[in-house]
């Protein structure tokens, strides 16, 4: 694994893996990891190509966070059109 960390490629795929299951699965989780693993791709391909298995899976796991983090606050601001309603039309 020492040696798999280190090819921009495989967080690639491993970045459309995760996209993958966030399209097939319910919810709002693999987005942030599948954009931390871009991130990798892009950092070990261009930046640091030569990075241990340590600081790799710290950058992934902050990066994901990030991501996450953004994701969050961007798709809070979308409205769904829905509308609450705080009263019944049968009181007073």
């Amino acid at each position: 694994m020492a040696g798999l960390v280190g090819i921009w490629w495989i967080w690639l795929a491993f970045a459309i893996a995760l996209g993958v299951v966030e399209v097939l699965l319910p919810g709002f989780i693999f987005l942030g990891f599948a954009l931390g693993a871009l991130a990798m791709a892009a950092i070990v391909g261009l930046v640091v190509p030569a990075i241990g298995v340590a600081p790799a899976m710290a950058l992934f796991a902050g990066l994901s966070l990030l991501a996450w983090i953004v994701l969050r606050l961007a798709f809070r601001r979308q409205s769904s059109g829905a509308r609450r309603v705080m009263h019944d039309i049968n009181d007073g």
